[in-house]
Protein backbone atom coordinates (compact mmCIF):
# COMPACT_ATOMS: atom_id res chain seq x y z
CA UNK A 1 0.00 0.00 0.00
CA UNK A 2 1.17 3.56 -0.68
CA UNK A 3 0.04 5.67 2.29
CA UNK A 4 0.34 8.37 -0.52
CA UNK A 5 -1.98 7.28 -2.88
CA UNK A 6 -5.12 9.15 -3.38
CA UNK A 7 -8.07 6.83 -2.40
CA UNK A 8 -9.73 7.08 -5.15
CA UNK A 9 -7.27 4.45 -6.42
CA UNK A 10 -8.86 2.12 -3.99
CA UNK A 11 -12.34 3.14 -3.51
CA UNK A 12 -15.13 0.90 -5.41
CA UNK A 13 -17.35 3.12 -7.69
CA UNK A 14 -20.31 1.43 -7.79
CA UNK A 15 -22.61 2.37 -4.94
CA UNK A 16 -25.39 0.31 -4.20
CA UNK A 17 -28.68 2.08 -2.33
CA UNK A 18 -31.84 1.74 -1.49
CA UNK A 19 -34.63 4.63 -0.59
CA UNK A 20 -34.94 6.14 3.02
CA UNK A 21 -39.04 4.62 1.90
CA UNK A 22 -37.36 1.00 1.75
CA UNK A 23 -37.57 -1.16 4.51
CA UNK A 24 -34.77 -2.23 6.53
CA UNK A 25 -35.78 -6.13 5.56
CA UNK A 26 -35.41 -4.72 1.43
CA UNK A 27 -32.07 -3.18 2.76
CA UNK A 28 -30.81 -6.51 4.33
CA UNK A 29 -32.11 -8.47 1.26
CA UNK A 30 -29.89 -6.00 -0.79
CA UNK A 31 -26.94 -6.23 1.14
CA UNK A 32 -26.92 -10.06 0.70
CA UNK A 33 -27.85 -9.93 -2.48
CA UNK A 34 -24.68 -7.98 -3.83
CA UNK A 35 -22.87 -9.47 -0.35
CA UNK A 36 -21.55 -5.85 0.74
CA UNK A 37 -21.67 -4.89 4.48
CA UNK A 38 -23.48 -0.99 3.56
CA UNK A 39 -25.61 0.89 1.66
CA UNK A 40 -26.00 4.62 0.35
CA UNK A 41 -29.60 6.00 1.13
CA UNK A 42 -30.36 7.46 -1.69
CA UNK A 43 -33.44 9.82 -2.57
CA UNK A 44 -34.17 12.26 -5.64
CA UNK A 45 -30.40 11.07 -7.14
CA UNK A 46 -28.80 12.42 -3.92
CA UNK A 47 -27.28 10.45 -0.96
CA UNK A 48 -29.45 11.48 1.76
CA UNK A 49 -27.95 8.63 4.33
CA UNK A 50 -25.67 5.23 4.69
CA UNK A 51 -26.77 2.30 6.09
CA UNK A 52 -24.66 -0.59 7.75
CA UNK A 53 -24.73 -4.06 9.40
CA UNK A 54 -24.08 -2.50 12.66
CA UNK A 55 -26.81 -0.23 12.29
CA UNK A 56 -29.02 -3.13 11.94
CA UNK A 57 -27.29 -4.55 15.33
CA UNK A 58 -27.56 -1.36 16.92
CA UNK A 59 -30.82 0.34 15.77
CA UNK A 60 -33.15 -2.61 14.99
CA UNK A 61 -32.37 -6.07 16.59
CA UNK A 62 -31.09 -4.61 20.16
CA UNK A 63 -34.49 -1.90 20.72
CA UNK A 64 -36.56 -4.44 19.03
CA UNK A 65 -37.91 -2.67 15.76
CA UNK A 66 -39.72 -4.29 13.16
CA UNK A 67 -37.53 -5.23 9.82
CA UNK A 68 -40.68 -3.16 8.05
CA UNK A 69 -39.31 0.00 9.95
CA UNK A 70 -38.37 2.43 7.22
CA UNK A 71 -34.48 2.96 6.88
CA UNK A 72 -35.09 6.71 7.24
CA UNK A 73 -35.46 5.62 10.64
CA UNK A 74 -32.36 3.99 11.38
CA UNK A 75 -29.66 5.31 8.76
CA UNK A 76 -27.09 7.43 9.90
CA UNK A 77 -27.75 10.74 8.21
CA UNK A 78 -24.67 12.61 8.86
CA UNK A 79 -22.49 11.71 6.16
CA UNK A 80 -18.65 10.93 6.47
CA UNK A 81 -16.89 11.74 3.21
CA UNK A 82 -13.28 12.56 2.15
CA UNK A 83 -11.86 13.69 -1.14
CA UNK A 84 -11.22 11.44 -4.01
CA UNK A 85 -7.70 13.01 -3.73
CA UNK A 86 -7.09 12.53 -0.30
CA UNK A 87 -4.35 10.17 0.78
CA UNK A 88 -5.17 6.89 1.73
CA UNK A 89 -3.16 7.68 4.74
CA UNK A 90 -5.59 9.93 5.93
CA UNK A 91 -8.38 8.51 5.17
CA UNK A 92 -7.14 5.34 7.17
CA UNK A 93 -6.54 7.89 10.19
CA UNK A 94 -9.50 9.38 10.05
CA UNK A 95 -11.87 6.21 9.68
CA UNK A 96 -10.00 4.84 12.75
CA UNK A 97 -10.59 8.51 14.97
CA UNK A 98 -13.99 8.29 13.83
CA UNK A 99 -14.76 4.57 14.80
CA UNK A 100 -15.95 3.74 11.10
CA UNK A 101 -15.35 0.88 8.55
CA UNK A 102 -16.36 2.82 5.66
CA UNK A 103 -15.73 5.88 4.31
CA UNK A 104 -17.96 7.79 1.12
CA UNK A 105 -15.42 9.26 -1.35
CA UNK A 106 -16.33 13.03 -2.62
CA UNK A 107 -15.42 14.30 -6.01
CA UNK A 108 -17.15 18.18 -6.99
CA UNK A 109 -19.44 17.58 -4.07
CA UNK A 110 -20.77 14.64 -5.23
CA UNK A 111 -20.35 11.23 -3.95
CA UNK A 112 -18.69 9.28 -6.35
CA UNK A 113 -17.68 5.86 -4.76
CA UNK A 114 -17.09 4.39 -1.27
CA UNK A 115 -13.90 2.64 0.47
CA UNK A 116 -13.98 0.05 2.83
CA UNK A 117 -10.98 -1.98 4.44
CA UNK A 118 -11.65 -4.92 2.65
CA UNK A 119 -11.27 -2.53 -0.73
CA UNK A 120 -7.34 -2.31 0.66
CA UNK A 121 -6.88 -6.10 1.80
CA UNK A 122 -7.92 -6.83 -2.31
CA UNK A 123 -5.68 -4.16 -3.41
CA UNK A 124 -2.66 -5.45 -1.70
CA UNK A 125 -3.70 -9.21 -2.00
CA UNK A 126 -3.91 -8.06 -5.85
CA UNK A 127 -0.22 -6.52 -5.44
CA UNK A 128 1.44 -9.61 -3.42
CA UNK A 129 0.30 -11.56 -6.39
CA UNK A 130 1.65 -9.82 -8.74
CA UNK A 131 5.02 -9.76 -7.31
CA UNK A 132 4.38 -13.68 -6.84
CA UNK A 133 4.33 -14.19 -10.31
CA UNK A 134 6.97 -11.84 -11.35
CA UNK A 135 9.40 -14.14 -9.72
Amino acid sequence: MEGDAPIKVYMTRKLIGVSPDDSVKRACEVMVEFDIGSLVVVEENRVVGFFTKSDIIRRVVIPGLLNSTPVREIMSGELITVDANTPVRDVLDLMAKKGVKHMLIEEDGEIVGIFSLSDLLTASRRRLETAIAAE
